[in-house]
């Protein structure tokens, strides 16, 4: 009789403990679930400061236009993507980077304000100032590199701007490294050859905005006459940067 009854209490104090483990393991779940909650509710983007004064590209880029672009433009992207990610429980997530390869599981908003908010920082790093106008060539590896791919500086320009020029509407033009080679292509709207879903993908070193709010204060509808402008401030120093870690 003494047998049956340790036996019945070792049974309930076994009961007792699977319970008391299976409580614990919720708990945890619990936890993770509210970590991961947390992680896509606290996910924050922050606009970059310029790295230099807003009217340091003048007289290529002007002082308004910078202002308008990064302050206003950017920093809707901004605004707009930590509003698209609060919702977003998605494990790719956690990264710019990791959400342009996972960009198809994503919807339209983060995919616009994502691409926009890289592409604008991206962007603001491959200009610097050259009030005089002196001349602005590619130097180093890129400019070896751009020689062996393209023939001559001036046939990369060329196919560059036309890449700018023949996008319709809004978009952006690259130079991209796929491969180890280099190669020129265009994106419409916020896209980048980062994503998943692009045409061509590679890894960006040289960036042109073509929306006309790049460029409209003072070029109006001449797109052409911006990019040709643009190249006086492109930042090889940054362009030579990328293209050593991409390679």
């Amino acid at each position: 009789m003494s047998e049956r009854r340790d036996f019945l209490k070792k049974s309930a104090l076994l009961s007792l403990g699977t319970l008391a483990t299976s409580i614990v393991s919720a708990k945890k779940l619990d936890a993770i679930e509210n970590i991961s909650n947390e992680h896509f509710l606290l996910e924050e983007y922050t606009l970059p400061a310029l790295p230099y004064a807003y009217d340091a590209l003048e007289p290529f880029i002007d002082k308004q236009t910078m202002e308008l672009h990064h302050d206003k433009h950017h920093q809707a992207y901004v605004t707009n993507l930590n509003k698209a990610l609060q919702t977003t429980k998605h494990p790719a997530a956690n990264s710019l980077e990791e959400i342009f390869k996972n960009m198809a599981s994503f919807d339209t908003a983060v995919r616009n304000n994502g691409g926009g908010h890289y592409n604008h920082s991206l962007f603001w790093t491959l200009m610097r100032e050259n009030k005089d106008a002196k001349p602005n060539n590619p130097d180093g590896k890129v400019a070896d590199a751009i020689t062996a791919s393209f023939g001559t500086i001036d046939e990369f320009k060329k196919q560059f701007n036309d890449a700018g020029a023949k996008r319709f509407g809004s978009g952006w033009a690259w130079l991209i490294v796929e491969n180890k080679k280099l190669k020129v292509t265009s994106t419409p709207n916020q896209d980048n050859p980062l994503m998943s879903i692009s045409e061509v993908k590679g890894t960006p070193i040289l960036a042109l905005d073509v929306w006309e709010h790049a460029y409209y204060l003072k070029y109006q509808n001449k797109r052409a006459d911006y990019m040709n402008a643009w190249w006086n401030v492109v930042n090889w120093t940054k362009v030579n940067e990328l293209f050593a870690k991409a390679e």
